[in-house]
């Protein structure tokens, strides 16, 4: 039986399943095995896991612990509770009218932070011009139609991670920037923040910024750099604004000080660091890296979920939740009919309701014909029964977001 339990109850002999610190997303440390000295255990300790999963029945048991069933399902009416509300950012103009000029700001984007990055890197002069038109670029995009960009940002390629996660950053922050109606200079100079959080990566030895292994902890050490080296370049960058820096600064610190690089807690954090934290968790768990399988959208909201109050703040994360979806661009769901869709569009009034790209039925175990079905158009009955893996039916999700 898995089983999830306190620190504190972790002991030597232990079977652990999962550390449950995908919230730092840098890490590479081994998630399964027995635990077979307190070297180990203090050494979780010291990451700020509070909780871990272990097997009950590959290693030692304890009486302190939920199933992972249940945890499940506590985190799976949450996410219920939280559909229930009325969602974010309404469309102004139809997905395929959005799409073709989204695919040009997306590619663009990726070749401006790549070119930044590698100028910074040299010791090049850089002209930040071009990023405050790329920030203003994808505000305008989402705000025509979030759910263009979101569909790209899901289609992701593990070798080309550091680009993609920046820009889809930039989207996220975007997206929950507006949600929470802030003006327009603020919302701009976080979304500058999220595509330069990591530009103190340039700093960063290959060898462990690209290490396809397990990282040791002094080269985690050296990783962690990485978001002060990212504070220090922006303030010595003309035209870059204080939230910018802040927003990127602050990414992977953490509510209750187990973050990095100063240990802020609570409130010392910045409203902008918290929500940037809320979204780089997200996209970072999310994508497929090289060590790395990423969780579903659904999985990922859960675990935001499961995180509240300790590593993030659970205000936020609900608000994250309403401005992105219940069901978020590319999940896969399965129908009351039986039939599985990928969903394409979110719902500007019901969340519950998005539009899905179905393409398989369940029940016939069989394709069927490629469809778009708008769950909330008058007369459908079909409703979403819940999310699924797609690798339960080895489904390529990307195919069904173009």
């Amino acid at each position: 039986m898995i089983k999830r339990i306190p620190i504190a109850a972790l002991k030597v002999g232990m079977y652990i399943t999962d550390l449950n610190n995908d919230w730092i997303p840098h890490n590479t440390q081994r998630k399964r095995g027995v635990i077979r000295n307190e070297e180990t255990v203090e050494k979780i300790r010291a990451m700020g896991v509070q909780f871990v999963y272990i097997d009950a029945e590959k290693g030692r048991d304890t009486q302190d612990y939920e199933t992972a069933s249940e945890v499940d399902k506590r985190n799976e009416d949450a996410l219920q509770n939280v559909g229930e509300h009325k969602p974010g950012v309404a469309a102004k103009v139809p997905l395929e009218q959005e799409m073709e000029t989204a695919k040009g700001i997306h590619t663009q984007a990726q070749g401006l932070v790549d070119s930044f990055m590698g100028n910074v890197k040299i010791g090049a002069a850089v002209d930040i011009s071009p990023i405050h038109k790329l920030a203003d670029d994808l505000q305008n995009s989402v705000i025509r139609n979030p759910n263009a960009l979101g569909c790209l940002g899901r289609i992701r390629d593990k070798d080309n991670y550091l680009l993609e996660h920046s820009v889809n950053l930039s989207v996220l922050m975007t997206l929950f920037g507006q949600h929470r109606k802030l003006s327009a200079d603020i919302l701009h100079q976080t979304v500058v923040g999220a595509l330069l959080h990591d530009l103190g990566k340039i700093l960063t030895p290959d060898n462990i910024l690209h290490k396809a292994g397990k990282l040791t902890q002094e080269e985690f050490e050296v990783m962690k750099l990485h978001a002060r080296q990212s504070r220090d370049i922006l303030l010595a960058t003309k035209g870059i604004g204080e939230l910018t820096v802040i927003t990127a600064a602050q990414h992977h610190e953490r509510i209750d000080g187990t973050g990095y690089p100063e240990g802020l807690k609570g409130d010392e954090i910045s409203i902008y660091g918290r929500m940037v934290a809320i979204a780089d968790v997200y996209d970072a768990i999310t994508a497929d890296r090289v060590y790395h399988k990423g969780m579903t959208p659904t999985q990922g909201l859960k675990k935001l979920l499961e995180w509240s109050d300790s590593h993030l703040d659970a205000k936020l994360v609900q608000e994250f939740i309403h401005c992105i979806g219940l069901y978020p661009v590319g999940s896969l769901v399965l129908l009351e009919s039986g039939r599985l869709g990928v969903v394409t569009e979110t719902n500007d009034d019901d969340m519950r309701l998005p539009v899905v790209r179905v393409m398989y039925h369940t029940k016939f175990r069989s394709p069927i014909p490629v469809t778009s079905v708008d769950l909330a158009k008058p007369g459908n009955q079909d409703r979403i029964k819940r999310a699924v893996d797609p690798k339960l039916y080895q489904i390529d999700v990307d195919k069904f977001l173009l």
